[in-house]
């Protein structure tokens, strides 16, 4: 039996910056020195929506305590924090 092709953090943070440019969005890497397990990247959509996203391959991918402290936080802040794992994941973060 044929293995199914892993398919890579790389490749879902492909297609989420695709998909946000193709919205008329910026989606920049962030990089936080001494910020351990911070997010991967910024999101600024048309309109003013902000949000902070960590990019997850859709298989094996974890998420640390780190990550998941970072994404509670903001959102007790009121700041949009998600996770991406796949096109699925993409196409509801951009459909609000």
């Amino acid at each position: 039996m044929a293995k199914k092709p892993v398919v890579k953090e790389s490749a879902v943070e492909r297609e989420l910056v695709a998909a946000v440019k193709l919205r008329g969005g910026i989606c920049e890497k962030i990089m936080c020195v001494g910020k351990r397990g911070f997010f991967d990247r910024l999101i600024i959509l048309p309109g003013g929506r902000i949000i902070f996203c960590e990019i997850k391959r859709p298989r094996g991918g974890v998420l640390s305590p780190h990550q998941r402290q970072y994404q509670a936080v903001f959102q007790a802040l009121g700041v949009e924090a998600c996770f991406v794992r796949n096109s699925t994941d993409i196409v509801e973060l951009l459909k609000a």
